[in-house]
């Protein structure tokens, strides 16, 4: 067995409101950065309840902790949400990076810290924490594996459309025949994408150049009310319209998110995805469908996903993230015969690769306030609802 390495844990301070200037610099725009470690996740959610903390490290990295304090008896948890990134770091610095942050907070009234950075598994960084009082907990959203499709710089559109299976190639042909079209919502400033991409349906009173937020919220309803109707299906919640609309126009306000819509001739919505843009990498958020259209227009998602890839190709991302596959724990690929084989091999026509990760981890500082911080949490809610 090869020795643990001592960690180097790099020091820790605070930055104020007029030190944040390039804060997205170090958190999302670097290997391995993440919108949720982003200025505009930390400002939704202090609209919605948090503290956000800008810890800045003295080897140069940035880590977002969101703070939440326990009701009635002070202290807080904290859940710093994909991070810390690695913005190209072994495993090891950044469980180092980890540690320190999770030390400093406890040092300064926080009971108990999660983290779910997207870390390759089996490379060193699960061991790191283990030695140091983390822990691994389930996951706070998949965390545990994601599908990669890599886009060789070199590569033509109809290289990548040929990586496809032949039975994706055929679903997505035929839409296109079948004359499904699909429009982009964008941030502001983006050049036109181009052939194959229509612009977005406009709100009420707004003008034929600009579908504006209002046209954009009608977008981010419908995308809600279609994974709200998946998640019935399946078992999961999306939560309340009203936040996810937030975050939605936040995102696209800061050109860190595109919404595609794929649409029939006749205009109606028959399904719709959301992509961010972080960390050199275009990744499937959320999604969505018309479940009882499908057999009328096939190829609905099929299209949708392939337009996100003629995106990102268009904009020079070498990866698309096509995200998880929702199983329980995510410690394994689905087989046939599994409720969710078919959205893994329908990820898997594309040319992505099952990646392992090394998951969630948690460290408590004081399980005695941790224990009844999530006791009186859960009366505060309870409370909240009557």
């Amino acid at each position: 067995m090869t020795p643990v390495q001592p960690l180097t844990l790099p020091g820790v301070t605070e930055l104020g409101p007029d030190a944040l200037g390039d804060w997205d610099a170090h958190t999302v725009d670097v290997p391995g950065g993440d919108l949720y470690q982003s200025r505009p996740w930390a400002e939704y959610r202090a609209r919605h309840g948090w503290q956000p903390r800008f810890l800045a490290l003295d080897d140069g990295s940035r880590v977002l902790a969101l703070q939440r304090p326990w009701a009635w008896i002070g202290g807080a948890g904290v859940y710093i949400s994909r991070g810390p990134v690695a913005a190209g770091a072994t495993p090891e610095v950044a469980a180092g990076r980890l540690v320190a942050v999770a030390r400093w907070l406890a040092a300064h009234g926080v009971d108990a810290v999660a983290s779910d950075a997207e870390i390759p598994a089996g490379q060193g960084y699960e061991t790191a924490l283990a030695t140091h009082g983390f822990h691994q907990i389930d996951e706070l959203q998949p965390s545990r594996h994601r599908m990669r499709l890599l886009l060789p710089a070199a590569a033509s559109e109809d290289d990548l459309l040929m990586a496809t299976d032949m039975t994706t190639r055929q679903r997505i042909r035929g839409a296109m025949k079948k004359g499904l079209r699909v429009r982009c919502y964008d941030g502001p400033g983006r050049a036109p994408l181009g052939e194959g991409f229509d612009s977005p349906a406009r709100g009420e009173g707004e003008d034929a150049g600009n579908a504006g937020e209002a046209g954009a919220a009608a977008a981010l309803d419908r995308l809600h009310g279609f994974v709200a109707g998946t998640g019935a299906r399946r078992d999961f919640s999306v939560g309340r319209r009203e936040p996810f609309r937030d975050w939605g126009l936040a995102s696209l306000a800061a050109g860190r998110m595109a919404l595609l819509e794929t649409v029939s001739p006749a205009g109606d919505v028959l399904g719709s995805a959301m992509f961010y843009r972080h960390g050199g990498r275009l990744t499937y958020s959320h999604s969505g469908d018309r479940a009882d259209l499908r057999r009328a227009w096939p190829g609905v998602a099929h299209l949708q996903l392939w337009r996100a890839i003629q995106l990102a190709h268009r904009e020079g991302i070498g990866e698309v993230d096509l995200g998880g596959v929702d199983v329980a724990g995510a410690r394994r690929a689905p087989v046939d015969g599994e409720p969710m084989y078919g959205l893994y091999a329908f990820k898997r026509s594309f040319g992505a690769e099952w990646l392992e990760q090394a998951g969630a981890f948690e460290w408590i500082a004081r399980p005695w306030r941790y224990g009844l911080g999530r006791v009186t949490g859960r009366a505060a809610a309870m409370a909240g609802r009557r």
